[in-house]
């Protein structure tokens, strides 16, 4: 607890996944990425609550050997690769505030297939979401000026055109404006923003700004780099 507000850590791991079967077990330093993300999320000691949401037992005891619980399953229609975050935290923030007879205040989600973050990216995020009064805090990276929204392309009718036709204009990066894009390292989200205004972002989000290098796991390249930098 934090402020006197209650806090439920949330960890979304299905079994399904189209890019690498059972992508949430697969080993990063040698731990399943769903025990990762749990041992990360025990470390924060005024985080009240540490779940999984799941539809698959495997993933449920790797996520209980890193300290969270796993006191619910989710159902099948809730386990589709087309199922938003915010049907994922709805669904877990009833249910723990039905078994625990209790309100949480705030939801964090921490992806498993983020497995870079640290306990001060969580630590961070809630100070910067309860100090500041933002509905959410989401943590981004600057996004590199190659891959600037102003010099993307895309192909249409077989011609090559820009994504945006303001890139046209661009003569230099010094030009771009910088942008962010998520990490999904940690996403703080108040109670009220998931249940009574059906987002996780809301109208005031705060960006919590990190520096390094962050690897969202989709592909088994992506896990061989994530292992390489853990070496390094």
């Amino acid at each position: 607890m934090i402020s006197d507000l209650n806090i439920l850590a949330v960890i979304p791991a299905r079994g399904g996944s189209k890019g690498i079967r059972l992508k949430n077990l697969k080993k990063v330093g040698g731990v399943p990425l769903v025990e990762l993300a749990s041992q990360v999320a025990s470390s924060v000691e005024f985080i009240d609550r540490i779940v999984v949401s799941t539809d698959n037992e495997e993933i449920a005891k790797a996520a209980i050997n890193g300290g969270a619980d796993a006191p619910f399953r989710r159902s099948e229609v809730l386990s589709g690769d087309r199922i938003s975050d915010l049907q994922v935290l709805t669904h877990a923030l009833k249910e723990i505030e039905q078994q625990d007879k209790k309100k949480y205040d705030v939801v964090v989600m921490l992806q498993p297939t983020s497995p870079l973050r640290t306990k001060q990216h969580i630590v961070d995020s809630l100070e910067m979401l309860i100090n500041n009064n933002y509905d959410s805090v989401w943590t981004v990276s600057e996004t590199d000026s190659k891959c600037h929204p102003l010099k993307q392309l895309k192909i249409k009718n077989k011609a090559l055109e820009y994504y945006d036709n303001r890139g046209k204009d661009i003569i230099a990066r010094q030009q771009l404006e910088k942008v962010y894009h998520r990490n999904g390292l940690v996403y703080a989200i108040k109670r009220e923003a998931i249940l009574n205004n059906k987002t996780i972002k809301g109208s005031n989000c705060g960006a919590l700004i990190c520096q390094g290098d962050f690897i969202s796991i989709d592909t088994e390249k992506d896990l061989e780099l994530t292992n390489y930098f853990l070496k390094k």
